[in-house]
């Protein structure tokens, strides 16, 4: 991890955001002391298809065990809304 002090992380801005977007990370520092860490975000964890499907079986018996019916295309129409069920 490289750092660099808070002036030049100022000046050498995109510089810098071109390097972390390659992978590094860097560390900004103020009279030596580190004050802030320029890193790649964290990477979305993706399913599996295989979790995914079990994941859709797994709410849809919890669901039904509540005496909700829950249709393909009710999921859908959640995948498409957004929802996090």
């Amino acid at each position: 991890m490289d750092s660099v002090g808070a002036y030049e992380a100022k000046t050498h801005l995109p510089q810098l955001l071109a390097r972390v977007a390659k992978g590094e990370t860097i560390t900004i520092t103020k009279h030596g002391i580190p004050v802030a860490v320029l890193a790649p975000p964290a990477r979305e964890q993706k399913m599996t298809p295989k979790e995914a499907v079990e994941g859709l079986r797994k709410l849809r018996e919890e669901l039904e065990a509540r005496g909700v019916r829950v249709t393909n295309e009710e999921i859908l129409r959640w995948r498409h809304e957004g929802h996090k069920y």
